[in-house]
């Protein structure tokens, strides 16, 4: 076996080095691949609990148009806010602490928190 020298030991050295970083940076995106990336829910318009219900697409920008990710929801007409998660579920500010699936669950699961109340609009900044 020939001796190692300094600059093989080095080159070697820095090899595993780079396979490394790059098997550090291609292990997140191959994670990333075998989840799908969240689409955006289809529109709905329907009466729940005498409550109608209804969310859509929406258009603009802003800091809620970020965390809904583009989409509306409201009952009875007032905007309820919703938020999507990381891992694709569904929160309002009425049932903020239960995900749920889409964002028509998150509006029948804020009928179901009000319990006939009205839903108020949310003060936006």
């Amino acid at each position: 076996m020939p001796d190692i020298t300094r600059r093989r030991a080095l080159t070697a050295a820095a090899a595993v080095a780079a396979t490394a970083s790059v098997a550090a940076v291609a292990a997140p995106a191959a994670s990333a691949a075998g989840h799908p990336m969240p689409t955006t829910p289809d529109s709905f318009d329907e009466v729940y609990k005498g409550r109608r219900i209804q969310g859509r697409p929406a258009g603009g920008g802003g800091h809620h148009h970020e965390h809904g990710g583009g989409y509306a929801v409201f009952v009875d007409g007032v905007q309820l806010h919703v938020m999507q998660n990381a891992d694709g579920t569904w929160i309002s500010v009425v049932s903020h602490y239960d995900p749920v699936s889409t964002p028509r669950a998150a509006a029948r699961a804020a009928v179901d928190e009000l319990q006939g109340a009205q839903l108020l609009p949310f003060p936006s900044n």
